[in-house]
């Protein structure tokens, strides 16, 4: 079970520390900050560059800290965050499939995450290491999810969209 975990953490932690880089640095045929930050704009955050910086952040510090099993379930919360976010805010219209930019990655990453959260960073991280398993627990788990989601929609609801473009 440990070692299933070690693999999860890191797959799925590396994988989405590298969808963060794409927004922060450009890196692996990313947009980097400056069209990232134009493209929040366009979503309704009117502070696109710093909305565009918190995101990557949030996204590579979340996945970095999933791989390493390190501060749980910070990680996992920060993930749950950032795909409900962006599946409410970007994919939903766009139906379930990942092919049309639907919300099936989004999701993905969010249900990993919240399996992850619950399954606990294991004995191979370096919570376990460090001496910090003390930190998981489902009490701590339920409150950093329950912040996620909160934060999340409270994202949601403060953003103001740019109104449709008027037909000729």
């Amino acid at each position: 079970m440990n070692a299933a975990l070690l693999i999860a953490r890191v797959c799925i932690g590396l994988g989405f520390a590298a969808h963060g880089a794409q927004k922060l640095f450009g890196w692996f045929g990313g947009y980097g900050l400056r069209n990232t930050g134009e493209f929040m704009v366009k979503l309704g955050w009117q502070q696109g560059r710093f909305f565009a910086t918190a995101a990557s952040l949030a996204e590579t510090t979340a996945g970095v800290l999933i791989a390493l099993g390190f501060l749980w379930p910070l990680g996992p919360a920060l993930m749950i965050l950032m795909m409900l976010t962006a599946a409410l805010t970007v994919h939903i219209k766009n139906g379930f499939f990942n092919a049309k930019n639907g919300y099936e990655l989004p999701l993905v990453y969010a249900m990993s995450a919240l399996i992850l959260a619950f399954t606990g960073p294991g004995s191979y991280s370096l919570d376990r290491f460090l001496g910090l398993d003390w930190l998981y627990s489902p009490r701590n788990d339920w409150i950093a999810i329950g912040l996620a989601v909160g934060m999340a929609i409270i994202n949601v609801v403060l953003r103001r969209p740019a109104p449709p473009a008027a037909s000729p």
